[in-house]
């Protein structure tokens, strides 16, 4: 950046907001490193790829660029034109109008991490908003401001869990989905965190464990017995960390009711659109007897000196605001345009609306299981309560089942054939109409028919 200092005798000629260093600031600073030329810091890269020559094609008008972009897209097979039937961990679901206009707002659009708090009170409120339905929603005490996504949450969870019963190792429930664990293993295994897998018929939880981790709609979709995991899991002084999907706890149990020490969640579904994989929002809450080890911030209400309400940033646990000894996490991006998201969602659609999505996504589901389970050559073979994710057993490899549904129009669900053979996970929302589920049916028995 260019060191430019307050009454500074330099020219406006000499100044651009584009392009902050002028040649005396770069000649200063290659002086202040012990090099003549800025080509002596590259020296290392060959001289034929440090300047590539760009081949652009001829200009084009905006008219023009915007039908080749169009066309470009339209190349993509996407929800709308093709019916979906694709979820593990990203779902589509209605998003009132008044959700996305709240959202779009240039004061909320704009903002970002909320530092000064007294030009900041609009961006802390929704903050506080967010962490109070996302307690409620889970059932937790407490909640903080937002984490990267659901997997760095549940990743960060575990972190937390080590650092709260001072132990090294952890034990994670089989049915977890291995991309979360993958995660997991990832801010673990730097810090020499060991992994266990548990059988899901296991009824003990090892003693030198610093927590169990669950899921629940779990990987394959079927709901989990969070209560007698947590009792299990205290019983042998371990806390649960548990991922869940929000839009089921409508429905199903809360982890705080399940006893549930550590809450996460993936928000996406709650008003985020699917949008290539992000930005999402993580959810993450826990009891209050852990806030001091929650990662993240937290936001707080108070008075100002005229007993006004006020909000401000009440903990926050990096080490860019504390000693980096004490810190809990490094996570830094604000994600509190996807929290508003949330939050605008959630407000929305209320206690009613959420049920009413999670009764519209249990029914739905479990007619399009129902009706799979009858075409000959197709199986459920997982046992046990599902949401609105099944697995179906296929006559032929998943991925190619999901070519041939492509070419009908349909976006089939995740191959899953190295936890179940030929298994296909096939999600269902209250988005998807009576008529796509028939037609994925259809078009599935004229698979397994062609075998014939």
């Amino acid at each position: 950046m260019a060191m430019i200092q307050r009454g500074s005798a330099r020219r406006p000629a000499d100044f651009s907001p584009y392009i902050p260093n002028t040649d005396d600031d770069r000649a200063r600073m290659l002086e202040a490193i012990g090099v003549e030329q800025f080509e002596d810091l590259i020296h290392d890269i060959p001289s034929h790829k440090r300047y590539p020559t760009l081949k652009l094609r001829p200009a084009a008008s905006e008219l023009e660029l915007g039908r080749e972009i169009s066309a470009m897209a339209e190349a993509n097979q996407y929800p709308g034109p093709y019916s979906c039937f694709l979820g593990a961990g990203a779902y589509r679901h209605f998003i009132p109008a008044v959700a996305k206009r709240i959202v779009s707002r240039g004061e909320f659009m704009t903002s970002y991490t909320p530092y000064q708090p007294e030009v900041a009170q609009g961006t802390l409120q929704t903050a506080f908003e967010f962490q109070t339905l996302v307690a409620l929603l889970l059932g937790m005490e407490v909640a903080n401001a937002g984490m990267y996504d659901g997997p760095t949450a549940f990743a960060e969870g575990a972190l937390m869990a080590c650092r709260v019963t001072g132990r090294g190792k952890l034990a994670a429930v089989s049915s977890v989905s291995p991309r979360l664990l993958e995660v997991v293993r990832s801010y673990t295994e730097p810090q020499s965190i060991t992994l266990e897998v548990l059988d899901e018929e296991e009824d003990e939880v090892p003693g030198d464990v610093a927590a169990l981790l669950i899921q629940s709609p779990n990987g394959l979709g079927t709901i989990e017995d969070l209560a007698r995991w947590s009792q299990a899991a205290h019983a042998s002084g371990a806390l649960v960390v548990a991922s869940v999907n929000p839009t089921s706890v409508a429905l199903f149990k809360s982890p705080g009711e399940c006893d549930v020490d550590i809450a996460t969640a993936e928000g996406q579904a709650l008003g985020v659109p699917p949008a290539f994989g992000g930005p999402y929002v993580g959810l993450f809450a826990c009891k209050s007897e852990f806030v001091r080890q929650m990662p993240g911030r937290i936001v707080g209400r108070t008075s100002d000196g005229q007993g006004k309400p006020g909000y401000v940033l009440t903990l926050q646990t990096r080490e860019q605001h504390i000693r980096r000894e004490k810190a809990t996490s490094n996570i830094c991006t604000s994600t509190q345009l996807i929290g508003l998201m949330v939050t605008s969602y959630l407000a929305t659609m209320g206690k009613r609306g959420m049920r009413e999505v999670a009764e519209l996504c249990y029914h739905k589901a479990h007619y399009a299981a129902e009706q799979i389970g009858k075409v000959l050559g197709y199986s459920l073979p997982v046992p046990g309560t599902f949401f609105h994710e099944f697995v179906i057993g296929c006559p032929l490899p998943p991925s190619e089942i999901n070519e041939r549904l492509l070419e009908q129009g349909i976006i089939g669900g995740l191959d899953v054939s190295d936890r179940v053979d030929n298994g296909m996970l096939i999600c269902v929302t209250e988005m998807n109409t009576r008529a796509e589920i028939d037609g994925l049916v259809g078009a599935l028995r004229e698979i397994g028919a062609g075998l014939r």
